[in-house]
């Protein structure tokens, strides 16, 4: 089959109200430890309390436990999760797409993030597409932003990525707040940090006609999950942002929330911590974010960099197109060039699913 090939532009053919859409919720979730071990459940699950300021995120950097995200890990996680939750509800999860929150993240944000290329692998599987990251060119990528000279002054591309994980660590807590005795709080700035451990919600969503099961890592809950599982969780994306002084560093900032915003809208995480700070890596303010509102705010007071509205009614469209696109089985790429408001579509194996799905979860469906 040829290559086919979605435009984005005129972007004005997505404008007006936004499309329907599906509230997330959580179906089930599944862990990493410290040492990046899958568990199902939820023991890597964190809670938020405010970090004491200001906070300086340089500390530890030496001694930075790092995730070695280079091998490709493809859905396997996602999938053997999703397992589970068949073998628990005896319910095959029905959906049009899954994939993982950073995927739809890069499909949300397209229209107005044309500067940036990304890649991936797609395969049709009983009905449901499964899209994961195109990992070889996510590691070409990787490695041209490490080999990027930084402007005099500014800090390193893995310190600055280190500021990060810093500030989460010193605004989480292994328990609800209550139950943390004062001292462990309070030593938050001594902890190592490691970005090995994650908890992964898994959401059931929908953009327009499309289903959607997503997983995605989660910082943290407010205040604890509730008992049951149709309630909202009140979440919390944890995230650093230089301070603005200018009207440059404004749109910049802009530029941010609106990865902030599609990452948060994805998987129905209701508030955005953002530490601001200064050049030297430490936070003076923390400023909370009200996820729904922020496209809101953008299109009122701020540059009019970007609208969510837009990027809803664009993902629906696209997300659509697709499902007619990769209706019949083998291996595809998604891709979307650098500096280009197309995205194309083409196949790479007429049969198979390539290494997108495991091969626990092609045999237990195919026995199921």
């Amino acid at each position: 089959m040829a290559r086919r090939v979605f435009n984005m532009q005129p972007i004005g053919r997505f404008y007006g109200a936004s499309t329907s859409i599906r509230r997330p919720r959580e179906i089930t979730c599944f862990s990493y430890d410290d040492e990046h071990q899958f568990h199902l459940g939820e023991p890597s699950l964190r809670y938020y309390y405010p970090p004491s300021l200001p906070a300086d995120l340089n500390r530890g950097f030496d001694t930075f436990q790092k995730l070695d995200d280079a091998a490709d890990e493809h859905l396997d996680a996602l999938l053997e999760t999703i397992i589970a939750h068949e073998k628990e509800t005896g319910k095959k999860c029905e959906t049009d797409i899954i994939t993982w929150r950073g995927m739809m993240t890069k499909i949300l944000t397209a229209p107005f993030d044309t500067m940036n290329g990304w890649e991936m692998n797609a395969t049709n599987f009983q009905g449901t597409i499964f899209i994961e990251e195109n990992n070889a060119y996510k590691n070409q990528q990787k490695q041209i932003q490490h080999n990027q000279r930084m402007p005099p002054g500014m800090a390193s591309q893995e310190l600055m990525a280190y500021w990060g994980y810093k500030f989460e660590t010193l605004s989480l807590l292994n328990q609800t707040w209550d139950s943390t005795p004062r001292s462990e709080i309070e030593s938050r700035e001594d902890l190592v940090v490691n970005n090995n451990a994650q908890y992964c919600s898994i959401v059931r969503t929908g953009i327009g006609s499309t289903r959607l099961v997503i997983g995605g890592e989660v910082d943290a809950v407010w205040d604890s999950k509730p008992d049951r599982k149709e309630d909202p969780i009140n979440w919390v994306e944890l995230k650093t942002s230089a301070e603005i002084r200018n009207d440059r560093d404004m749109v910049k900032y802009e530029r941010k929330l609106l990865k902030f915003w599609a990452q948060s809208f994805l998987l129905g995480v209701p508030k955005i911590i953002v530490g601001f700070r200064d050049q030297q890596g430490i936070v003076h303010r923390l400023e909370e974010l009200d996820t729904a509102s922020l496209p809101g705010k953008v299109k009122k007071f701020g540059k009019g960099t970007w609208d969510g509205n837009i990027c809803i009614n664009f993902a629906a469209e696209f997300l659509d197109w697709l499902k007619s696109t990769i209706c019949e089985e083998g291996t595809w790429r998604i891709r979307k060039p650098e500096k280009s408001s197309v995205i194309e579509v083409f196949k790479t194996e007429e049969t198979g699913t390539g290494d997108i799905l495991s091969s626990s979860f092609s045999t237990w469906r195919s026995s199921s």
